[in-house]
């Protein structure tokens, strides 16, 4: 089982950050430009945060599970492997 992982260059990564930078730069003038009160952009502003704070947070959950999964998975790979050698070695004699 193969679990190397290929770093993203540091372009896609470069690429990633900009896109995220231009995407709040744009929201935050669009915000800041339209015809609302400062209590309704406010209240538009504190729910794109928190959209970005949940999203940031889901998408770490899910990683996390992912990874757990993987490891659980090697862990039982270890022991069926162990038992395998095990029952060889016995079968052996």
């Amino acid at each position: 089982m193969n679990d190397s992982f290929q770093k993203h260059s540091s372009s896609w990564v470069s690429f990633s950050y900009i896109s995220f930078g231009a995407a709040a730069f744009m929201l935050a003038l669009g915000l800041w430009m339209m015809p609302l009160d400062l209590w309704g952009k406010g209240y538009l502003a504190m729910g794109i945060l928190m959209l970005v704070q949940t999203t940031v947070n889901m998408t770490k959950t899910l990683r996390d599970n992912a990874e757990s999964e993987k490891l659980i998975r090697k862990i039982e790979d270890a022991k069926t492997e162990k038992l395998l050698v095990k029952f060889n070695h016995n079968s052996d004699d």
